[in-house]
């Protein structure tokens, strides 16, 4: 059981978690709060004489400038001789700019299976209330934090100039390695390293939203020899969809911390009298596992905890959404107890699998037409297909990219009855029917922006950047986020839609507010925390009005993946790129933070649109399935044998999806090291096992290799029903199992019981 206890002698809180434990402690005089240890459990008494001996190990200069102990701020302050990245960093209405807090209290609350510890940090000279938030969950090794800053009054108005989530300090270690994702749009969530020296490295988005580029996710491990199955990785994730930044540095001391949060970049907020500011979460763990373990911890704490659960934390709900957000959910109703962990059981209450979907934008591109979307559903239907959905191009004016957006209402030419007939036809096949919609953009050439053109970002005096020939909405704005929610919820509730495709083709630019520049106490440079919130009341407020309905983040691919988006959406959309072969790597990424249950994988058509590749329509199916799977092919232009072997493998693929969604992930081959790449998923109780593997060019020379099998019972035998061929789990664990790749571009699926 998650536990949170305070040694009131000695005044240190620890909180236990299911492997490892978490403690900090306040300084003598009460003015700074210590980190004491994050790690492998200890026993309490330990970290007590953690506190007690935390002087040594670094230079008398440096414990001058750090407050005369060995431990480091658990959340810095800035002001003072403290030279560290700051966690938050204030103005006050008289030029006062240094922060000194004293400890003013604590609460540890109990939610179903979550604890809660609440430390009170309160400047006696200004009255600013610092609280530092700690969540923990039966049986994860997950540690929630955030923070919240409250100004009560009295000191007038302050500026808030920076304001990290949370602070992570990290063990003494010789060499720290630092592993991220960056990439690009078509080449999102690519794996990379790099070591940590003396100094800072950054990571962020200005973009204002999560970003192709980078994610907000590390894992560091100390001594640069952590590996898939094993060593001790600290990881950490932002849950965030906005503009972020996360620092690692490593101070003249060698200590190591990262911290994180809301990027300070062009943003200041100004709190005032009364004002609370909510941060939002930043979640850690530690495992000894290696990089494996640490993903299969993400994946089973956001099935249990994230996907699906909107707000968690109360953060940010914007005033203008009054009723409109999701309600918060009763003590203990949350549908998370009796989770018992990564490889352990689940909520009663979980996440759905995600249906087998068709998208119908590659086949029609814009040329969208009642009649041609019905050609299409006839023949998804015959394949197996759950979930039929219509992209872009379905709403008046939609001829091509430059025009329409903005105005959601089905276009008379390609509709002439409305879209209820389609839909009505799509039910009939047995599928639920899906819409795309891009609520957040807006065209200069559609009737919305003619009417309200001053309700996009801008400049006075500047150019309007068009990106994809639209603009960005100032989803700040009140009227505008009621705008958006009133249009979405109206669709919904007019139309059978039980599925939306929510995306976002463009980053923010000239992030200008004219009308609030212009006050005398505005605050323009609020619109990255504010749109960011607004888009999650949005999307709480839909899903409180319409629980039939699911959503799909989509940013022109994946640029908006991150653990606040998968708070309110069912799955995301990996990449633009769905060329199978380069798919490979970016799923590869992906999976180690975020679940495959999430990832959606599309098989499109060959030669494909963006590659060039051709690759067999076995090894595109074989790719796809590693997540959730998806068809975003010409249907129309398939041969019937190609429909015949689609239905086959669609049908193989609802077989084994429970085992691909909800079991356990073994990354047993990289590309990156092995001459292929193999996924292996493990049901809950191990009765059953799916590998999917993956090969390119057959190489002269290449040596038989034989990926191995993880987390099997070595004394069992696991059967390959299509063989009859039987295996003995320490077999298939210490030599591997031989997948026969011969061929150029091959794959396989393999399916095993155990006996």
């Amino acid at each position: 059981m998650a536990g949170v206890w305070h040694d009131g002698d000695a005044q240190i809180w620890g909180l236990e978690m299911h492997r490892t434990c978490y403690a900090f402690g306040l300084a003598a005089d009460g003015t700074a709060v210590r980190h004491l240890y994050w790690g492998p459990a200890l026993p309490r008494a330990a970290l007590t004489g953690l506190a007690a001996s935390g002087r040594g190990g670094i230079s008398p200069w440096e414990r001058r400038i750090s407050g005369g102990q060995a431990q480091p701020d658990e959340y810095v302050p800035w002001g003072g001789l403290r030279y560290d990245e700051p966690s938050l960093k204030v103005e006050y209405a008289d030029g006062t700019r240094a922060l000194e807090w004293r400890f003013a209290a604590h609460r540890v609350t109990h939610h179903g299976s979550r604890a809660v510890l609440e430390l009170d940090l309160a400047d006696p000279a200004y009255g600013l209330l610092v609280t530092l938030h700690y969540q923990i969950y039966d049986g994860f090794d997950v540690l929630e934090r955030w923070a919240t800053i409250a100004n009560p009054g009295p000191g007038g108005p302050v500026l808030i100039r920076q304001a990290h989530s949370a602070n992570w300090w990290l063990p003494a270690g010789p060499r720290w390695r630092l592993r991220y994702l960056h990439g690009g749009w078509g080449a999102e969530t690519q794996l990379t390293q790099t070591g940590l020296n003396y100094g800072k490295h950054v990571l962020e988005s200005r973009s204002g939203t999560t970003s192709h580029h980078l994610n907000p996710w590390f894992t560091l491990d100390p001594d640069g020899a952590a590996a898939e199955d094993t060593g001790p990785v600290w990881s950490g994730a932002l849950a965030w969809s906005g503009s972020w930044k996360l620092v690692c540095e490593v101070t003249p001391s060698g200590r190591l911390h990262a911290c994180g949060g809301w990027n300070d970049f062009d943003w200041t907020h100004q709190l005032a009298p009364g004002g609370e500011l909510v941060l939002p979460p930043f979640a850690g763990l530690h495992t000894t596992g290696g990089f494996g373990a640490a993903s299969r911890e993400w994946h089973a704490w956001q099935q249990a905890h994230v996907l699906g659960h909107g707000e968690r934390t109360g953060a940010g709900r914007p005033r203008w959404a009054g009723g409109l957000a999701r309600p918060a959910v009763a003590d203990g109703a949350d549908g998370a107890d009796g989770a018992a962990g990564a490889e352990g059981g689940r909520p009663a209450t979980e996440p759905a699998l995600r249906p087998v979907l068709y998208n119908s934008w590659e086949a029609t591109s814009f040329a969208v037409s009642a009649d041609g979307q019905a050609r299409l559903a006839e023949l998804a239907a015959k394949l197996g297909i759950e979930c039929f959905v219509v992209d872009d191009g379905w709403f008046t004016g939609r001829q091509h990219d430059h025009a329409g957006l903005g105005d959601w209402t089905p276009d008379p030419a390609k509709f002439p009855h409305g879209l209820d007939p389609l839909i009505e036809r799509v039910a009939a096949l047995g599928m639920r029917f899906g819409l795309w919609a891009e609520p957040e953009m807006v065209n200069p050439d559609s009737d919305l922006y003619r009417a309200h053109p001053d309700w996009v970002y801008h400049f006075a005096n500047r150019a309007r950047t068009e990106h994809r020939n639209q603009l960005v909405l100032n989803l700040a704005r009140p009227d505008v986020a009621e705008w958006v929610f009133r249009t979405l919820d109206g669709l919904l509730s007019r139309h059978g839609i039980r599925f939306v495709k929510w995306d976002m083709n463009r980053p923010f630019s000239e992030p200008g507010w004219p009308a609030e520049a212009g006050e005398a106490d505005g605050n323009p440079e609020r619109i990255w925390a504010e749109h960011v919130r607004n888009l999650y009341a949005i999307l709480d407020g839909l899903r409180a009005a319409h629980p039939g309905v699911e959503f799909e983040s989509c940013s022109g691919g994946g640029g908006r993946v991150d653990l606040g988006i998968l708070g309110r959406v069912d799955q995301v959309w990996t990449s633009d790129n769905t060329d199978a072969w380069d798919r490979v790597r970016i799923q590869e990424g992906f999976s180690q933070v975020y679940p495959p249950q999430v990832m959606m994988n599309w098989v499109t058509d060959s030669p494909n649109w963006l590659t060039g590749r051709r690759l067999p329509l076995s090894f595109r199916f074989h790719v796809a399935m590693a997540g959730g799977l998806g068809i975003g092919g010409d249907l129309l232009g398939w041969s019937s044998d190609e429909l015949a072997e689609a239905a086959t493998l669609i049908a193989s693929y609802k077989e084994i999806r429970p085992v691909i969604q909800r079991g356990h992930l073994y990354r047993v081959a990289s590309l990156d090291s092995d001459p292929l790449g193999a996924w292996q998923y493990l049901a809950r109780d191990g009765s059953e096992v799916v590998l999917l593997g993956w090969w390119g060019p057959d190489q002269c020379g290449t040596r038989l290799f034989r990926p191995r099998l993880a987390g099997l019972d070595s004394s069992a035998s696991y059967l390959d029903p299509v063989t009859g061929q039987a295996y003995l789990g320490a077999s298939l664990m210490d030599v591997g199992l031989d997948l026969g790749q011969t061929a150029d571009f091959g794959s396989t699926l393999v399916r095993l019981r155990r006996c």
